[in-house]
């Protein structure tokens, strides 16, 4: 087992890995930029060190002062948490070359499955349903109108290397084609330095499924319970929960064991998240593969018990997985709201400042709530805007979005504007209610409302 290991994160993700590594008796190495000095992650670490500037290229994707920051300290391992590095198998690659053990998957998978369009491929060849589309890279909007003719339109664009919404562009007709493929090559180009596109068919009224995996170096690869990721804004997860409402225990079961053969197909390393489309039909088709821990992983730790941050570390320190599958099934129903610095009233324009007053609502059973907040820290305009997440369990749905309701409504953060109202109009909507929302929901139906409520409110 590891004696010191740094993380190559900040914030609510690296607090939560120096909480686990606290927990399991190993040292831990903090990373902080210029306007991080005085983060909580920095204060609970046992060493710090700080590795740039503000802003995050400077910083937290310098690899080159990580890594020395790493080998300087005497760590022996870097967990990269999500975000910033942990996806890139450059980084990966390096940490490999030092001596230092990556808590993540191979170099090599991050490559293979980084790059979507080669994902396909290998899901295809391995009896994975994916959507269908392209089956190599499109090349010119001429090809572009080509295969979409075959699939049938709207389809979407989408960069082979792409993540986080980026590079992808929706093209309802023959005439679009070309703006749009100018554009999502360009982005993809600026954003990822990888201008390969693919092509898939849009899938309406669709849910958002996505299944956790973990595999040891022994060969044992077992899969949890499926979230619901189809709340989602601007590409963008919202609110997520597990289990999905919709699903029987048999498709539960036939998920997983595609899950579990799509990790197998990569030769997959420790933990990583399988992205897969629902139909009405409940047909599943392969999105992705994110090789990293999400940060919805905290509603798969509530329904099952599982440290999933903890089994992360032993798999990477070439122990066995401490549990197995049949330790997976799910205990109740969990949901997470992911509570940002921006204010939902104005076209969620990002908040800044100091926070004036703090109350975090914890203590009770099924309750967790995961953040980097204090009372006195300043909110910087220079990293992401989630501030905390909020996770309830219940023993039903309905339970779990009760103690949902009751958290968020003790929740106090002053001093910059947060989306926690724009939270509680969402879980009294009563699409959410039923459960059968799908990933265009949010945007298409509730958005509009909500903006119409808002607008009636500033006009009285």
């Amino acid at each position: 087992m590891f004696d010191k290991v740094l993380v190559a994160n900040r914030g609510e993700a690296a607090v939560r890995i120096i909480r686990a590594l606290k927990e399991m008796g190993i040292k831990s190495v903090a990373i902080y930029s210029v306007a991080d000095r005085d983060s909580l992650h920095v204060q609970l670490a046992d060493e710090a060190v700080c590795v740039g500037a503000s802003r995050p290229s400077d910083s937290y994707l310098n690899i080159k002062n990580i890594i020395s920051a790493a080998t300087g300290t005497g760590a022996q391992a870097i967990h990269p948490g999500y975000g910033f590095l942990s996806e890139s198998a450059e980084f990966a690659s390096l940490c490999a070359a030092c001596g230092l053990t990556f808590i993540g998957p191979k170099a090599e998978t991050i490559d293979q499955m980084g790059n979507k369009e080669h994902a396909r491929q290998l899901m295809i060849k391995h009896k994975v349903p994916v959507t269908p589309g392209s089956r190599d890279f499109i090349k010119s909007p001429e090809e572009a109108k080509k295969v979409a003719a075959e699939v049938g339109y709207p389809v979407l664009l989408k960069a082979a290397a792409g993540g986080g919404g980026k590079g992808i562009r929706q093209v309802k007709e023959p005439g679009e084609m070309a703006d749009a493929f100018s554009l999502a090559q360009n982005e993809a180009r600026l954003d990822f330095g990888n201008d390969q596109m693919y092509l898939e068919k849009v899938l309406t009224n669709v849910k958002h499924i996505e299944v956790q995996v973990i595999r040891d170096s022994f060969g044992s690869c077992v899969y949890f319970p499926e979230r619901d990721c189809s709340l989602q804004r601007r590409k963008q997860k919202v609110i997520e929960e597990s289990p999905c409402e919709l699903i029987s225990e048999s498709e539960r079961e036939k998920l997983g064991q595609i899950a579990v053969r799509a990790a197998e197909a990569a030769d997959y390393l420790n933990t990583g998240t399988i992205e897969f489309l629902m139909d009405q039909d409940h047909n599943f088709y392969f999105m992705e593969m994110n090789t990293r821990l999400q940060v919805e992983h905290t509603v798969t730790e509530m329904v099952t018990g599982v440290d999933l941050v903890k089994a992360q570390i032993l798999v990477a320190a070439g122990e066995k997985l401490p549990f197995k599958q049949a330790d997976l099934g799910f205990k109740g129903n969990a949901i997470e709201c992911r509570i940002n610095a921006e204010d939902s009233s104005r076209d969620f324009m990002p908040s800044t400042g100091q926070v004036d007053y703090l109350f975090l609502p914890v203590g009770n059973p099924g309750m967790r709530i995961d953040s980097a907040l204090y009372q006195g820290m300043v909110v910087s305009p220079f990293y992401d805007s989630m501030l905390a997440k909020i996770i309830a369990l219940g023993s039903s749905r309905q339970e779990a979005v009760a103690r949902m309701q009751r958290l968020l409504n003790e929740l106090v953060i002053r001093g910059v504007k947060t989306n926690k109202d724009f939270h509680l109009a969402i879980l009294a909507d009563s699409e959410f209610k039923q459960g059968t929302f799908t990933n265009t929901y949010l945007e298409r139906e509730f958005l509009p409302r909500w903006k119409e409520q808002v607008d009636k409110h500033e006009a009285v």
